[in-house]
């Protein structure tokens, strides 16, 4: 898988947030409705994987119902064509762009979690280290979502239980997290919680993509 992905959670002001809400709450419901979309997630739900470390190959080399499982799941947790066109510029009516449009109007470093993979996606070492019951816990889709100030301060409670650990299940959730983080590299384990309390106590919104950068 000849890829580099990106997930990122941005924290912005209500009145940029609602610029976005036009062009990001569509994309987000354009995933949601996919036709196999609830179809992968109840199935993940319903069979959560076993240690990556068991697996043969990642996402469909190994054999029989482990092969379609891990095909579904890794169909779930990759970058959607309608998210993608976020970062592609792909829109007929202009030239927005996640990179040049968010990404690069971002001052603080402290204001955006960004995860940059080779031939992997953050977002499904994430969901697979953390669990379904978990993941079901954050707001939008996959990883993908938009929310006002107001909404951040609502989330934040599930948001705590979600990435709330114990040392015994952080130990659990980092071993099912395959990442090679670098030097002062954040962990996906780390970077969403930081954002929602950091964007609920600065009284931000935040916006959130998982995609191919190329």
């Amino acid at each position: 898988m000849g890829i580099t992905s990106a997930w990122s959670i941005s924290a912005h002001d209500d009145a940029f947030i609602a610029t976005l809400a036009p062009r990001v709450l569509p994309l987000i419901a354009a995933e949601r409705n996919e036709p196999f979309a609830r179809e992968r997630w109840d199935r993940w739900r319903r069979e959560p994987l076993p240690d990556f470390r068991t697996w043969w190959h990642p996402f469909g080399q190994s054999d029989g119902r482990d092969a379609d499982a891990l095909k579904s799941f890794g169909q779930l947790t990759a970058s959607g064509e309608h998210i993608q066109k976020m970062y592609d510029g792909l829109s007929p009516e202009d030239d927005f762009c996640l990179l040049t449009h968010v990404w690069d109007l971002v001052a603080d470093v402290e204001d955006i979690f960004l995860s940059v993979q080779s031939k992997e996606f953050a977002l499904r070492s994430f969901f697979h280290a953390i669990g379904p019951d978990r993941a079901a816990l954050l707001p939008g889709w996959c990883g993908n979502f938009l929310l006002t100030s107001a909404e951040v301060r609502q989330t934040l409670p599930l948001i705590e239980r979600a990435l709330g650990f114990t040392p015994e299940e952080r130990a659990v959730a980092e071993d099912q997290d395959w990442l090679d983080y670098r030097d002062e590299e954040e962990s996906v384990l780390d970077g969403p919680l930081r954002m929602w309390r950091q964007a609920a106590a600065d009284g931000r919104g935040l916006c959130a993509v998982s995609v191919i950068v190329y």
